[in-house]
Parts: structure tokens; C-alpha cells; sequence
């Protein structure tokens, strides 16, 4: 059988044989469909495909992809994923989380993964709530948000998912919506062609828990700044607003008739210095007004798994195969009794 006799893949042979089972209405239903219509489009077969997860709503994705899967526990996806991308560079590897799973005790191996630039595509669903434990708090609600285990309104600062990706230098940083169809599918895409780690973070509502939390955004374009890369940045009905730097690095929202569209940011989502994208980032900390969507950075650093195959190969043709024994039993190694 030649390439040419192999029938391209389509939505339905990237959807498993399982009940999706989530709360009527939930975002993730538009999530998965989106996905899943992306993935023909990669030309990758299905067994090099693996979906990884932890804990929470949005970990019951593998599930409803035929492809590779594996359900891990909370906060542990990118860990696992790194894993398995460092000793199969040949497969793509996704991880599926939420707000919970990878910002709170999932953190520590999220920022690594990032910072490492592990070849995996983080996809994280932002609903700013604990859905499936049934609506505490989360790491991205806003400060006084009631919830059963805040009743008398969280304390804690929330974090921007984009900005602490940024901050961990990820190569790839994007920001989407779910019931954004084509906008989704388009990041979501570039994610997945992007050599290295790359997160999205999808603002996805939960309309049980935490229902019209991204309502600012969520179909209103006024108040969606769409980020293209070498194009002035603008948005409203009309596109009469825009964003200008003042004061060094100070973004700020103008009228374009006020200051001319010469004196508009123009987005560069390859530059080195991940700085504008931090400061985009900025723009908005929580949805409740205007607020960036779309590619913040995409740039090229070393792959960490091909790195590491590198140094194996280069060790093994010096030195020939390894012998284990010879490590333990020597160098700092002591008798002890």
C-alpha cells in the first residue's frame, strides 16, 4: 500500500466510541469537537497521537479521543508528557488540564515543562472555578469570588495563565475562547505544528458553577483584542480602538482618531525578548473588559528531548554502551558496616 492509498483521516475517526459525559451546556463539549476536527488537518496518524490529563473536568479528554491516551493524577500531565515526549520524539503529545489541575498543585510541573521547552502542547481550560469537586475556588478566580470554600470571598490573587507562561519563558503562548470556533481551531493548530512546548489557555465556561465569568469576551469582538503578528494592534465594532506604548514599556488603550494609527503597538509574536508579550498579557489581568486573544509569542529555542537524545547518542559513540554496574559501584560510592 503506497500514501497515496491511505484514506485521509476525518473528525469522526478522531472520536472514541465513549459517552461524553459533562454537564449540558459545558464548554468543553465545543473544546472537543474543535480538537478533534484540528487534528486531520496535522497529518499525523492516530497511534503518534497521545493525549495526556490529570485531575478535574477537563481530564476525562483522553477518553474521547481515539487515539493514545493516559488519565493521570492531579496536577501531574505535563510531567508524565514530558516523559513520554523525551523517549518518543516521534509522537505528538498533548496535555489536556484545567485552571485547578495545572496552576495549583500541578504548577511546579507546568512551569518546568514550559522553561525546559519539552515538546508537548499544553491546552489549559480556564473556567476560573473547581468544577468537578463542585465549585471552590481556583487559582485563577477573582479576588472575592463567594464559593463554598470562600463564603465570605477568596483572598487570593489570582493568577494570568498567559503571563505565567510567559514568565517561564514557554516558545509558544496563545489565548483563545471555546465558542470561538475558527479562532480555536487556528491556535490550536499552530500549537500543534509548533516544535517545542507550547500552551493555550481557553477561557471555557462552566454553566453550573461558574457561569458568565468570561461574558466580557465571550461573543462581544468590542471587547476582544485579536493579536496578529505585524499588524497594528486595533479592536472594536469598528476597530476605533487601539493600543499604545507610553512611559517605556506601559501599554495602554487609545482611540485610533485621537492618536493616529502610526502611534499603534505593532504586534512582532517572534521576538526574542518575551517582554511586549508580557506586557500584552498585562493589558487585561482578569476578562472583565477589553482583552488579548490570540498569538502573544512563538519563537525557536532547542527541543528538550531532542537535546537529550543528542547527548545520548554522542556519549554512547564515545564511550560506547553504558554499564550500569560500573556506575553504582563506583565514583562516590562508600561500604558502609
Amino acid at each position: 500500500m503506497t500514501d497515496t492509498d491511505v484514506k485521509p483521516l476525518t473528525k469522526k475517526d478522531f472520536a472514541s466510541d465513549q459517552e461524553v459525559r459533562w454537564c449540558p451546556g459545558c464548554g468543553d463539549y465545543a473544546i472537543l469537537a474543535n480538537v478533534q476536527g484540528v487534528m486531520p488537518d496535522l497529518g499525523v496518524p492516530r497511534e503518534r497521537l497521545v493525549f495526556v490529563s490529570g485531575i478535574g473536568c477537563a481530564s476525562r479528554f483522553p477518553y474521547y479521543m481515539n487515539t493514545y491516551g493516559f488519565h493521570g493524577i492531579h496536577g501531574r500531565a505535563p510531567a508524565i508528557a514530558s516523559g513520554i515526549s523525551a523517549t518518543r520524539p516521534d509522537l505528538k503529545v498533548f496535555v489536556i488540564t484545567g485552571d485547578g489541575d495545572a496552576l495549583s498543585i500541578g504548577g511546579n510541573h507546568l512551569i518546568h515543562a514550559l522553561r525546559r521547552n519539552s515538546n508537548v502542547k499544553v491546552v489549559l481550560f480556564n473556567n476560573q472555578i473547581y468544577g468537578l469537586t463542585k465549585g471552590q475556588y481556583s487559582p485563577t478566580s477573582e479576588v472575592g469570588k463567594i464559593t463554598k470554600s470562600t463564603p465570605m470571598g477568596s483572598l487570593d490573587w489570582p493568577f494570568n495563565p498567559v503571563s505565567v507562561a510567559l514568565g517561564a519563558e514557554a516558545t509558544f503562548v496563545a489565548r483563545s475562547i471555546d465558542n470561538e470556533r475558527a479562532h480555536l481551531a487556528e491556535m490550536i493548530e499552530r500549537a500543534a505544528k509548533h516544535e517545542g512546548a507550547a500552551f493555550v489557555e481557553v477561557y471555557q465556561n462552566c454553566n453550573i458553577f461558574n457561569d458568565g465569568a468570561f461574558d466580557a469576551v465571550r461573543g462581544n469582538k468590542a471587547n476582544q483584542i485579536r493579536l496578529e503578528h505585524g499588524k497594528p494592534i486595533r479592536f472594536g465594532e469598528e476597530g476605533e480602538k487601539g493600543i499604545v506604548q507610553r512611559d517605556g514599556l506601559q501599554l495602554q488603550v487609545a482611540d485610533v482618531a485621537d492618536v493616529g494609527e502610526d502611534a499603534l503597538v505593532v504586534h512582532d509574536a517572534h521576538r526574542d525578548d518575551p517582554s511586549l508579550a508580557f506586557a500584552l498579557s498585562r493589558l487585561a489581568h482578569t476578562p472583565t473588559g477589553p482583552t488579548p486573544i490570540g498569538l502573544f509569542r512563538q519563537v525557536e529555542r532547542p527541543v528538550y528531548g531532542l537535546e537529550m537524545q543528542r547527548q545520548i547518542d554522542d556519549a554512547t559513540l564515545r564511550r560506547g554502551e553504558g554499564d550500569l554496574q560500573a556506575l553504582i559501584t563506583g565514583g562516590d560510592s562508600w561500604t558502609v558496616g
